[in-house]
């Protein structure tokens, strides 16, 4: 169905997930562009700076949790089934904007919360793989891989940081010190330089250790699986059907059946 043919809410809901159209990159250009300058803002405020660029980061980060509110609730608004929705992939977005709605209680931790904006980078992988004309089936694993690697690591660095940055700030002084440990931690090198002091920061580090110890050989595996695939076919075109890949030992398509 053409997006002309739309109700009102149809367009807004279909223009907010199309990747093709114009108006559909622009507003994901916009979406994607919001949840990196957000990342970056919490990155930068590790590092000491004057009160007046934090005041000015503070009310931009302000501004960029806003409009990702607005776009939650008019996501909430398109949606058909709004428990289905609550409970879907948008819940990363719900977890982003929880700040807003409980900013105003004096709890330290709920900042960690922030952190997990990245995440809304791995419901873009369409349109970032659309974006950059990945279209095979092996860029598209890799940039997955990629994705919730380097979301895991941002996530474990910050709240890493978060937790320990107060009782421990001669070591987790900004973010690269959480992130080397992050990364030291997950691949369970644990170079032991930097140790976390807060019972927060013991129990995180033994969860990135079993994040590290699980997922990484996971999402290698994949990876791996797949370039062996990759190896045993041949570029056979299939004079039926058109499947242009097959095993290097095969005589029939294993689409339609029709003789190689």
């Amino acid at each position: 169905m053409e997006a002309q043919n739309f109700t009102f809410k149809e367009k807004i809901s279909h223009y907010l997930d199309d990747f093709n159209s114009p108006i559909g990159v622009i507003v994901n250009l916009i979406i994607l562009g919001l949840i990196l300058l957000s990342s970056g803002i919490f990155v930068i405020e590790t590092y000491p700076l004057y009160d007046t660029t934090l005041k000015v980061l503070g009310k931009i980060d302000g501004v960029i949790l806003s409009l990702f509110t607005i776009e939650y609730l008019i996501r909430f608004w398109c949606a058909e089934s709004k428990v289905k929705f609550i409970f879907s992939i948008f819940f990363i977005d719900l977890l982003s904007i929880l700040p807003l709605f409980v900013g105003f209680i004096d709890i330290r931790f709920i900042r960690i919360l922030r952190w997990f904006r990245v995440l809304r980078l791995l419901r873009l992988i369409k349109f970032e793989t659309s974006l950059f004309k990945i279209k095979s089936e092996d860029g598209i694993i890799l940039v997955r891989i990629f994705l919730i690697i380097f979301s895991l690591v941002f996530i474990y660095s910050g709240a890493i940081y978060q937790v320990e940055h107060y009782s421990n700030p001669e070591v987790f002084k900004t973010f690269f010190d959480a992130l080397y440990f992050s990364v030291v931690t997950m691949t369970t090198v644990g170079f032991g330089d930097v140790i976390p002091l807060s019972e927060a920061g013991k129990i995180l580090t033994v969860i990135m250790i079993f994040s590290g110890i699980l997922l990484i050989p996971w999402q290698l595996s994949i990876l791996t699986q797949k370039f062996l695939q990759n190896t045993q076919q041949g570029n056979q075109v299939c004079s039926h059907c058109g499947l242009k890949f097959h095993d290097r030992d095969a005589n029939y398509c294993k689409i339609c059946g029709t003789k190689l």
